[in-house]
């Protein structure tokens, strides 16, 4: 029995932890490109339903690997043992699992009943189901394999047209090729007149696409964009989480950030960057604190930008809340103040509360917090940007609104202290790279223990922390002002890619002997 389940679902757990090692921190992105044909060629000989059952075991190692590191989060910080936090990261995966399940379910079919190649089916399905993964329930875009290039340079830059689904679509047309290489025999075999044009047509194809793909990327690499240099300061104050809002904590705080704030104005930059939440006050409602750090604004000669806690509205029983980006000018007037969008489920609310009343947010508060609405960017002197707040930045579609008419370069802040010494500050720092080359703007990005650092308009990270470092960081950045076409247009790749889908399976299920 055990021998027949690793001979059934053995190569689909194989590739599975191959996609582990194409992540941060081992950053073996090449696996990627063959790590899913032991999957996808085992797929070819299953049901529909024991496919779906392989699909969930490539999922299961494939996510737990990636994102086995939210446990932290949930034992550390959120009151839950051990055993309980790693049970909650199972069922997470078990639900992820549902998407590449969903993707085997179809792909095997496919493969079956028609003459159509491994290469142009398997990017066309996955695709979808990441970017289905990417919105439903909230979204959790999450372990895309197209992340795990972004140390690819020259192949990512095609990022700017469609997105990050893109790479991953063209790293699976590459698995699905070499698919199709091993299954020559069995499908001429299995269907006599299986015509070997629509390989060589799908090979042909895949070949004009990887090789315009890197001369793209190599032309956009080369390209001279209009822009102009400024020089910028990250604050990394590496503050400890259990500690961060302790009344008795909140001096020593602001001290860190004042002292490290004060040695980084030496070097003239024009804007000094605060990770998120890094005031430990309610800014503008706590009054003594917030008149002591307009006050401290005035020696640095530097706009000032900042994540604090907002106070929204306020009631006898408790506070409406935001989480928030706040600029001050160099004579410490409030420039900008920017509203988080996106916020975290079960981090900063409750979804379902109604059903789910007796879930607590894990970051506990003395209040519940409201989402912005506004897509703004800050106006100064040196570049229109916006600030994307702690996972925000992982949402393609969120991020391109705020650069779809224009904007400089961009600024993430987040506290990444919540993941500990796990992969999941290097993951996500990563994947901001990515944002970068969509929307053709440099990334500031400020983070309380790391990784914080400065990524150039094509993805190139300039400079980088490590995690759990009291740092300043310092660097030109050189702004862009190019609209991309995926900042003005959005995810048309992927609405062609579903089209598709539809029209395939809709073809598909119209044959009795499918059904």
């Amino acid at each position: 029995m055990l021998l027949q389940y690793l001979i059934t679902y053995g190569p689909a757990v194989i590739s599975g932890i191959l996609l582990v090692l194409c992540f941060p921190t081992m950053d073996l992105f090449l696996i990627a490109w063959i790590a899913l044909v032991p999957f996808l060629l085992s797929l070819y000989d299953k049901a529909p339903k024991q496919a779906f059952k392989t699909g969930i075991a490539l999922g299961i190692p494939y996510f737990f690997g990636t994102l086995y590191w939210i446990y932290h989060s949930i034992n550390h910080y959120g009151g839950i043992s051990l055993i309980a936090s790693i049970a909650i990261v199972i069922l997470l995966c078990l639900y992820l699992s549902l998407y590449t399940g969903v993707f085997a379910f179809f792909f095997s079919i496919t493969i079956r009943n028609t003459k159509l190649p491994a290469l142009l089916i398997a990017p066309v399905f996955w695709v979808v189901f990441e970017f289905l993964r990417s919105y439903m329930f909230t979204g959790f875009p999450w372990s895309s394999i197209g992340y795990s290039q972004y140390e690819f340079l020259t192949m990512i830059q095609i990022a700017d047209v469609t997105g990050i689904y893109g790479i991953s679509f063209i790293v699976l047309a590459f698995n699905g090729a070499l698919t199709d290489v091993f299954l020559i025999k069995k499908r001429t075999k299995d269907m006599p007149l299986f015509p070997l044009s629509y390989t060589v047509l799908g090979f042909a194809l895949l070949s004009v696409l990887i090789i315009s793909t890197i001369v793209y990327g190599q032309i956009r690499l080369r390209e001279v964009r209009p822009g102009h240099q400024f020089k910028a300061s990250i604050i990394q104050g590496n503050i400890e989480q259990d500690k961060k809002w302790e009344t008795s904590y909140q001096s020593s705080v602001m001290e860190i950030y004042k002292d490290l704030s004060l040695k980084a104005a030496a070097s003239s930059p024009s804007i000094i960057v605060w990770p998120e939440t890094a005031v430990p006050f309610f800014f503008q409602t706590e009054i003594v604190y917030t008149e002591e750090l307009v006050d401290f604004q005035n020696q640095l000669n530097a706009y000032l930008l900042f994540g604090s806690v907002l106070v929204k509205k306020k009631t006898d029983k408790q506070y409406l809340l935001s989480n928030s980006a706040v600029l001050l000018d160099e004579t410490g007037e409030v420039a900008y103040i920017y509203d988080k969008i996106h916020l975290v489920p079960f981090g900063e609310y409750v979804p379902l509360k109604k059903i789910l009343f007796f879930i607590n947010k894990l970051v506990v508060g003395v209040g519940d917090y409201a989402r912005g609405e506004r897509y703004i960017r800050a106006e100064t002197s040196f570049g229109d940007f916006a600030t994307l707040i702690c996972y925000e930045i992982i949402f393609p579609g969120l991020v391109r609104k705020f650069y779809a008419n224009g904007g400089d370069f961009m600024v993430t802040i987040t506290n990444d202290a919540w993941f500990g010494k796990t992969t999941g500050p290097y993951q996500h720092f990563s994947m901001a790279v990515f944002r970068a080359v969509e929307n053709r703007k440099p990334v500031i990005r400020a983070a309380n223990t790391g990784i914080s650092g400065f990524i150039d308009s094509n993805g190139k990270i300039l400079s980088r922390t490590d995690i759990f470092q009291k740092v300043i960081l310092t660097e030109d950045v050189k702004t862009d002002k190019k609209i991309s076409f995926y900042s003005k247009y959005g995810d048309l790749f992927m609405y062609f890619c579903i089209i598709c889908s539809v029209i395939l399976l809709a073809h598909l299920f119209g044959k009795s002997r499918i059904v």
